[in-house]
This record gives C-alpha cells, structure tokens and sequence, in this order.
C-alpha cells in the first residue's frame, strides 16, 4: 500500500484538489472518506461531486444515507455518483438493502463512515482521510491507495 499526503490551506484549495482527483476517476470506483466529526469529509465529496459536473445542491446524505447523481439523458459521458453517508447505519448488512453493490458497479461509488460497512467493503478503493490542519480551515489529506491507484494519482498536487 502506498501514502500520499496533502495539506490543503483552505476551501478554495480542497476544492481545487477535487478537481484534480475528479479528472481521474471513472464509473467502478469506489472512494472512502475517514475522519472526525467535522473533518471535512461531506464537504470534500460536495467539492468532488461539483467537480465533476453536477452543479445543483449538494446535500448531506446523513439522515438518507444515501444521495445519488445521475447524468442526463443527452449527457452519458457524465459518470453518475452514489453519495453514502454510513455514520446511522447500525448494522452492516443494511448496507446491502442500500444497493449499494448496484453503486459499485454503476457509479462513481463515495462512502462516508466506510468502516460501517465491515466486510462488505470491496478491496481496490481509494482510501482518503481528512483531518484538520494546523491553520483555521485547512486540512490534512492522507490518501492511502494500491499501486493501481498510486498510477492514476501520479499528477496529483496541490
């Protein structure tokens, strides 16, 4: 497993780094967000789910747990994107009544709260954790990826 590492300064700049991860993901993917209350996870995949091309609101998939994007009829090269949010789910086959396996397979696949998920979680994802940073609104980014990934996130910088 590889590391890469970011700081992130502010809003504009996480936003500015979604962009560039957006650029490298494709329909199958499966990213995961870890970290605190407050850590920026919601507000990282907001950026990335904008990024790639969705620009209406944005909301917390928390109470729903599960918020999805798909392209327009006349828009097919747009990937659609299941947004979870895992944090209420209490048990980890409830995961499954989600659909989330259709997700896998048909989406840009985002999870909040992964480690809800126990074995269900698919290997080969992208892992990414936010934490805060030492200045007000920035963040720490640890991307904890296989080789496969470490390739396709060459380019990234901040």
């Amino acid at each position: 497993m590889r590391e890469l590492n970011f700081n992130l300064q502010n809003l504009e700049a996480t936003r500015l780094f979604a962009n560039q991860l957006s650029a490298t993901l494709k329909t199958g993917d499966i990213i995961t967000f870890e970290g605190t209350l407050g850590a920026g996870k919601t507000e990282f995949c907001r950026a990335l789910i904008h990024a790639i091309g969705y620009h209406e609101d944005v909301p917390s998939p928390t109470f729903s747990l599960l918020q999805t994007y798909e392209p327009e009829l006349d828009d097919q090269q747009k990937p659609a994107i299941w947004h979870f949010d895992l944090y209420r789910l209490e048990n980890s086959e409830d995961v499954l009544e989600l659909g989330i396996e259709d997700g896998f397979d048909t989406a840009i696949t985002l999870i909040e709260w992964p480690d809800k998920m126990g074995s269900y979680l698919p290997d080969g994802h992208l892992k990414i954790m936010l934490s805060m940073g030492d200045d007000e609104g920035s963040r720490n980014i640890k991307i904890i990826c296989d080789d496969y990934w470490a390739i396709r996130l060459k380019d990234l910088k901040v």
